[in-house]
């Protein structure tokens, strides 16, 4: 039986187990993440929380986006035209925080917890030493195989807890190009953003990039929809641009909002940009051979692991040890 195989049927296993037919909203996910093995290794390593189940990713020659000076991302690209300064945008911390997302002021919630224990191994990885040619750590992609599995909540609020590391400042990118929602997640209008700045080289980071109230968190929208999306994500001009935002901050984490694996050819060639890959996968909807698929796609890229989402509580039993080992 191969790794993928064993990941997957150890979430058919795991499902068995809770026995609460209704399904929790959105906002009362508890997530977990398990990496999955590199080809052979026979076990997977789970990182448990509290309140988690865990189971066990034509070219385009256009120039590179200009970006501006390393000091001061708001400012004007050298020998450009004066340019708009950065943009801010206010989240309504409030709303987020009665919606069951992660915000500081929010108090020590298990979600809050969930998505401490979360991030930990994402942020060692993220700066821990790699070889020529890897892809930068710090490049983070959040995906699922299909739509509903919760993978814009869990790249939100990924973002606002390592948003509220004292040594980082985190970057949340759209790049669910076709159906982008974290903006409307948040209930911020539509902005230009990373297809814009794929199109057209004129366009400075600047001038599409949001400041929220949130000060060590910054949104670059999906921006204009565009039949090419899967060229331009794959180009070369891509991979400029990526690799610009991972070094211009020796301690910024960039979280990319990716569209489904068994939908669109764009996650495929988004994550061939990332240093780590996050599959949200939705407990007790999403099937073995939907799972399987899904890493299939991710075959080759480093650092895969799995969120299982939307666990249920087991009715009577106030508190709760869900600490699961592969």
């Amino acid at each position: 039986m191969s790794i993928i195989e064993k990941a997957a049927r150890r979430i058919d296993l795991d499902r068995g187990q809770a026995n609460v037919p209704a399904p929790v909203p959105p906002q009362a996910a508890a997530p977990v993440i398990a990496p999955v093995p590199q080809a052979g290794s026979d076990t997977v390593e789970t990182l448990a929380a509290p309140g988690m189940v865990a189971p066990a990713v034509a070219p385009v020659t256009a120039a590179a986006p200009a970006l501006p000076a390393p000091d001061d991302e708001h400012a004007a690209a050298p020998g450009s035209a004066v340019r708009g300064s950065t943009r801010k945008v206010d989240l309504d911390l409030a709303k987020m925080r009665a919606t069951g997302m992660v915000t500081a002021a929010g108090g020590r919630t298990s979600l809050l917890e969930d998505f401490r224990l979360i991030k930990r191994p994402l942020l060692k990885r993220a700066f821990a030493e790699r070889t020529a040619g890897d892809n930068p750590g710090n490049l983070i992609m959040l995906t699922s195989s299909l739509p509903g599995e919760g993978k814009t909540y869990c790249a939100i609020n990924l973002a606002m807890s390592i948003a509220m590391e004292l040594d980082h400042t985190v970057l949340l990118v759209d790049a669910d190009v076709a159906r982008p929602s974290v903006l409307r997640t948040l209930g911020l209008p539509a902005e230009r953003g990373l297809m814009d700045l794929l199109i057209d080289d004129k366009l400075d980071m600047s001038d599409v990039l949001l400041r929220t109230n949130v000060d060590t968190l910054s949104i670059l929208a999906a921006g204009t929809s565009t039949p090419r999306a899967t060229e331009l994500l794959a180009s070369s001009t891509m991979t400029s641009l990526v690799h610009e935002i991972a070094n211009r901050y020796p301690d910024r984490i960039v979280i990319f909002d990716s569209p489904p694996l068994l939908l669109t050819s764009e996650a495929r060639a988004l994550a061939s940009h990332m240093g780590q890959i996050v599959v949200v996968v939705e407990s007790q909807t999403t099937t073995q051979h939907a799972v399987k698929e899904a890493l299939h796609q991710l075959e080759g890229c480093p650092n895969v692991n799995l969120i299982y989402n939307k666990t249920r509580d087991i009715p009577g039993i106030e508190e709760t040890y869900d600490y699961h080992y592969g």
